[in-house]
């Protein structure tokens, strides 16, 4: 696929050379798609305060589709417009009205007066981004997390009779299964797509210092809280009234919160995958045409792997910017959550980008049955903790200490581990429970959890 001049000159790499793994989230996050937002908003907007505050006559059908039609086949020469004027007037919510003012002027005059009535820029801002969140979650983010726990769940299949030596502080453990290490994973990411998939973002239209001050002064009888609360639930969002000009950001944030956390659990899921690949555990499969190593033919790189767990990490430095920037605003307004705002589609790419790293590197990969279980056969010692367990609860005394003595350290076979039990000091039935017990078979109940 040939690659746009925009991929090659563009500063951002996910505007750059991840366009195209990204451009989805272009429809929300791009400063075009925030411009339609905006501008869906105010329309929206208007369409439902008219009736309320006795001005319906201003509007009639063809109106409405005409208002409409401005977000609906909004174009890019459409964004150039808002953008020349905001370069003019220093102010880019302020050219969303201008704009809808000029595609409207030959309608009823009383209209353009009430295009972006008693708003402020944020009680726009707020639902456009709100918005952009929610879409952003259930068209992309969501559709990617369950491709990537389907290719788990395969994975898991796949590998769940297969045992392998575990390792705890990077030594050899017991045995478990690789089915059930993965399914470890599954199961946590399962838990945290279940709390993202259908979240809710909350918004607020409660004006400049979060009173209606405005909408109260020009019609004191109406009841805001109402007429908000109908008009931000149409959007799909929450309504919030309890705010300055600024909405306290503390739902988002829980949302970036729980993706953060989501992605941590991913980073430790590469990191594991990067060392059973590196164990020979997991092999990786070729592909025509693809170099490993510029300088070394035979490699294979667990590239996948390791560039998912670099966007994942930068999502997460993102994520934790919101978390200390976002949940906290100077008195009634500040500007500086303003830039912060326009980083979210990069934290949801770079997210993005690592969920489709890890599907494509699992589509690469097989576990190794014949290398988990050569080296299974290799440390008989991991049987010792069966063995000593069984004794105590006979009530042999010093069952520890005995199995400490003869494996702490040292390499031991299947011929030593037996002569051992042969010399036990217990009922042939312990002796013959103890002899069953073997790499292949000590296993607990990991299949049945997987």
């Amino acid at each position: 696929m040939q690659s746009s001049d925009s991929e090659l000159t563009a500063v951002s790499p996910i505007d750059g050379r991840y366009r195209q793994k990204t451009e989805k989230l272009a429809s929300w996050f791009s400063e075009s798609g925030l411009m339609r937002l905006r501008l869906q908003i105010e329309i929206e907007y208007v369409i439902a305060l008219l009736p309320v505050i006795g001005k319906k006559d201003v509007l009639n059908d063809e109106t409405v589709k005409k208002l409409r039609n401005l977000y609906t086949s909004f174009t890019l020469e459409d964004a150039k417009w808002i953008k020349t004027k905001e370069n003019e007037i220093k102010h880019d919510v302020k050219s969303i009205e201008y704009f809808i003012q000029e595609k409207v002027k030959d309608s009823d005059p009383s209209l353009i007066q009430l295009i972006h009535f008693g708003l402020t820029s944020e009680d726009v801002n707020v639902p456009a981004y709100a918005s952009a969140l929610s879409e952003g979650n259930k068209v992309v983010i969501t559709p990617a997390l369950n491709e990537l726990v389907k290719e788990m769940k395969q994975f898991v299949s796949k590998s769940k009779g297969m045992v392998m030596l575990a390792r705890t502080h990077g030594q050899p453990a017991v045995p478990t299964t690789m089915g059930k290490e993965m399914k470890n994973f599954l199961v946590r990411i399962e838990k945290f797509l279940s709390s993202i998939s259908g979240y809710t973002f909350d918004a607020k239209m409660t004006g400049a210092v979060g009173n209606y001050n405005a909408l109260v002064a020009a019609y004191p009888d109406i009841d805001w809280i109402k007429f908000t609360d109908t008009f931000i639930s149409s959007l799909g969002l929450h309504p919030n009234h309890y705010t300055t000009q600024i909405l306290p950001y503390d739902v988002w944030l829980e949302y970036f919160s729980k993706l953060k956390l989501l992605n941590n659990v991913l980073i430790g899921f590469c990191q594991d995958m990067w060392r059973y690949i590196s164990d020979e555990y997991i092999v990786q499969i070729p592909k025509e045409g693809e170099v490993g190593s510029s300088t070394m033919p035979q490699k294979i790189n667990p590239i996948d792997f390791e560039n998912a767990e670099g966007n994942l990490a930068i999502a997460n430095a993102l994520f934790e910017l919101y978390e200390r920037k976002l949940s906290i605003s100077r008195l009634q307004r500040d500007l500086s959550d303003s830039t912060v705002k326009r980083t979210f589609g990069m934290s949801l790419a770079h997210s993005l980008l690592a969920y489709q790293n890890i599907v494509a590197g699992l589509k690469k990969v097989a576990p190794n049955k014949e290398k988990m279980s050569d080296e299974l056969r290799s440390h008989w010692e991991v049987v010792a903790e069966g063995i000593q367990t069984t004794l105590r609860a006979e009530g042999i005394p010093d069952a520890y200490e005995k199995l400490k003595n003869l494996t702490r350290g040292k390499k031991i076979t299947e011929e030593i581990m037996h002569k051992f039990i042969d010399q036990l000091d217990v009922s042939p039935q312990t002796k013959k429970k103890l002899s069953s017990l073997s790499p292949e078979t000590y296993l607990g109940i990991s299949e049945k959890l997987t």
